[in-house]
């Protein structure tokens, strides 16, 4: 039998920890793009094996001293937020996974939660939306501003000093890095857990054992009912008695949240305030179905305060086909292509939104019904304008 020995494997491919070095600079709109072109934004596919392309954004998103998370984390410390880890009565060097939650959480009268993609990290909305129209714009920097700080009115790449928040508290949950990797001591995503590095080019991704496990957040679900039961729920001493909630949910976040609150409404139907969604993933036959007076109750919240945003031609904002399936009115996002994007492209009106429900509790969703037009109804239109 032939056998290789370890030293004539091919090497693991290495990138290095420099953002310089890896051929990128962050210019002056907070962009990300090549010193060779500085009009090109960053190249994903660099090459034919896609763990080595998954390997390059990986070190170009942690690795470097100008590390995306790690700016994005800072900005959002100079907002006011910080890590929480849960389970909350975890060490810092045991298997937990942090939150932020910004410094008045115990004193806000409100409080938007924000649960979002188990494929992104902790503030980070899609890395595509970083490289293309910047930091702030593609993490949860600028949508942070807009809630704790709204009288600022402003994106630019500084958070300048903020002493202190409002009356709206934000959390940002993590439902991403639940995987805790025991050698570096730190909890990563499944993407940073396929891209670590290996011995050799050829060798098996690294084994998932029960050690890799974070308790009560084994998954997304887990986590989004770790954040409802040990944070939302400690009133009097994390949040307040009184407290109003308004959640922001991202695709499966989105989901976690609504499955939770469908098997607990009861124990919350006095707390949440609106719901707003992107790329809905939840359904009226499952989530939504009505079994009794308390699913009744949460089908006629959903229809009446909460909205979803999803990909589509339409402007931003128009009413578009999805209400049947998901119990609540669906709007353009604006974003055309990628889901991930919904979030940067549209957390401005989603927050809007927000606010005009949290300031008027007797605010309800207008019952739409809208109607997919086929060719010849498209056919029927087109005439009809014509001999208009």
């Amino acid at each position: 039998m032939f056998v290789y020995r370890r030293e004539d494997l091919p090497p693991e491919h290495e990138f290095p920890a420099d953002l310089e070095k890896l051929g990128y600079f962050i210019n002056e709109n907070d962009q990300i793009r090549k010193i060779a072109d500085p009009k090109e934004d960053f190249q994903y596919k660099i090459n034919k094996n896609a763990r080595v392309n998954d390997m390059q954004r990986e070190a170009m998103s942690v690795n470097t001293p100008e590390c995306i998370r790690k700016i994005v984390a800072s900005r959002l410390r100079e907002l006011n937020l910080t890590v929480l880890r849960l389970p909350l009565t975890s060490k810092v060097n045991e298997a937990h996974v942090p939150i932020l939650v910004s410094s008045n959480l115990s004193t806000a009268s409100r409080i938007i939660v924000v649960f979002g993609e188990p494929v992104q990290d902790l503030g980070i909305w899609a890395y595509r939306s970083i490289g293309v129209d910047g930091i702030n714009a593609g993490s949860a920097v600028s949508f942070a501003k807009a809630v704790l700080h709204p009288e600022t009115n402003g994106e630019g790449t500084n958070t300048e000093s903020f002493s202190k928040c409002g009356d709206t508290a934000l959390v940002l949950a993590n439902t991403g890095q639940l995987i805790w990797h025991c050698g570096a001591r730190r909890p990563m995503t499944l993407p940073s857990w396929l891209a670590y590095p290996r011995p050799s080019a050829v060798d098996p991704p690294l084994m998932m054992t029960h050690r890799n496990k974070i308790p009560s957040n084994g998954c997304w679900e887990d986590h989004v009912a770790c954040v409802f039961d040990e944070i939302l729920a400690d009133r009097g001493r994390l949040v307040r008695h009184d407290v109003k909630i308004n959640i922001v949910g991202i695709a499966e976040g989105g989901q976690g949240a609504i499955r939770h609150l469908s098997l607990n409404w009861e124990d919350w139907r006095g707390y949440i305030s609106a719901i707003v969604l992107t790329n809905p993933l939840h359904s009226v036959d499952l989530e939504l179905a009505v079994t009794d007076e308390i699913s009744g109750s949460f089908l006629a919240f959903i229809s009446s305060r909460c909205r979803a945003y999803v990909i589509s031609d339409e402007p931003q904002g128009c009413p578009v086909p999805g209400a049947r399936r998901h119990g609540c009115n669906c709007y353009s996002s604006g974003e055309q292509q990628h889901v991930e994007c919904i979030m940067p492209r549209a957390w401005k009106h989603m927050l809007e939104w927000l606010n005009r429900a949290h300031a008027d509790p007797t605010m309800y969703e207008a019952q739409l019904e809208l109607k997919e037009m086929d060719d010849s109804d498209s056919e029927a239109l087109s005439s009809n304008e014509s001999n208009a």
